[in-house]
């Protein structure tokens, strides 16, 4: 990615949300800015809840025109005729995920803070590969994914890189020059106004 280049924004949606207000509250964070794709991330495996809020979700995505994926769940990616797939068990099921969605459809992979994964991902045939945590609490082996490891793959790896989790308006500055995508979630929906939260974060980018 070359540095003149900015990174696009992926907005995930929070663990929880009101299917009655969220609705609105996602439209007005996509008035601030351009997002690029969108992603349902809910904490509940309850499929008619994911079944609800993919079909309140992908309504919004589309007036916008922007691609939305799924987090793990292969099978609603296909019943729901949503965009893609996002994988969190690193590079293990991208292959599967690929022949059961088609070559046309988004498979990303989640690869903590592990290089090696990531390019066994981007193998396999991930459209992307996301690296975190950034900052705070870390789960897995406690790693933080650094500026060192998204520097590297921007120079040698043609697979667009996510970064993602825990981002300020310090590390969105220090990696837009070596990222193509910035994951936005939780950095804004536990605020009180998503929206200016989102405007604050991005500016850094400028």
């Amino acid at each position: 990615m070359a540095e003149a280049d900015q990174p696009q924004l992926y907005l995930v949606t929070p663990p929880e949300f009101d299917l009655s207000s969220f609705p609105d509250k996602l439209s007005s964070v996509l008035d601030t800015a351009e997002i690029a794709c969108m992603r349902l991330s809910l904490a509940t495996r309850d499929e008619d809840r994911l079944l609800r809020a993919a079909d309140a979700v992908r309504e919004v995505a589309h007036r916008y025109d922007i691609a939305l994926v799924i987090d793990t769940h292969v099978v609603l990616a296909q019943r729901l005729g949503l965009d893609g797939v996002h994988l969190t068990d690193g590079s293990r099921s991208v292959r599967a995920a690929r022949k059961d969605l088609g070559p046309d459809a988004i498979v990303g992979a989640f690869c903590g803070s592990f290089r090696h994964d990531g390019m066994v991902a981007g193998e396999a045939g991930a459209d992307y590969v996301a690296f975190g945590p950034l900052s705070g609490e870390v789960i897995g082996d406690g790693v933080l994914a650094d500026f060192e490891l998204f520097e590297w793959w921007s120079q040698l790896i043609e697979v667009p890189v996510v970064a993602e989790g825990g981002l300020t308006p310090e590390l969105v500055a220090q990696l837009a020059p070596v990222t193509d995508f910035l994951s936005i979630g939780e950095e804004i929906w536990n605020t009180e106004d998503p929206a200016a939260a989102l405007k604050s974060l991005i500016s850094a980018i400028r």
